[in-house]
């Protein structure tokens, strides 16, 4: 039965793997400019250097501590990815479920709040997933 575990975690990193191939492309570009990477808890991270640069200059602002992207998480600090682990893991486990998908379903999800009058990112339903997972964890 591990095999199955094995084969099914590998089709999972396949499945969210075009975002994956971004956040690596980020991180690499990073490590390149100074920054630093690591791998923890079945994700790669990568913070400082442009990839810093790039998480302080995404839509929710310069206070934004972390991004993911398929199995690749990237952030400004690696205090920063510390303290938002537990919330980017959950968005690890979304892509694995939206693979390919994610992106656009976040996106149309934002823009359909955005539209009506309400916050973009805090009442999108995969961040709320995410902050009520923390919560009911105690991370928050």
């Amino acid at each position: 039965m591990i095999w199955a575990r094995w084969l099914l975690k590998f089709f999972l990193i396949l499945w969210a793997s075009p975002y994956s191939f971004m956040g690596l492309t980020i991180g690499l570009i990073g490590l390149a400019s100074g920054g630093r990477g690591r791998l923890r808890d079945g994700a790669l991270e990568f913070y400082g250097g442009w990839t810093q640069w790039v998480v302080r200059h995404l839509p929710p602002g310069p206070y934004t501590q972390g991004m993911t992207l398929g199995h690749v998480i990237i952030g400004q600090t690696a205090a920063g990815l510390d303290d938002c682990a537990f919330h980017e893991r959950i968005h690890v486990r979304q892509f694995e479920r939206w693979g390919p998908l994610m992106g656009p379903a976040y996106l149309l999800c934002s823009a359909w709040l955005w539209i009506y009058g309400r916050d973009a990112y805090r009442d999108n339903p995969f961040e709320k997933q995410a902050y009520d997972a923390e919560c009911r964890n105690g991370n928050n």
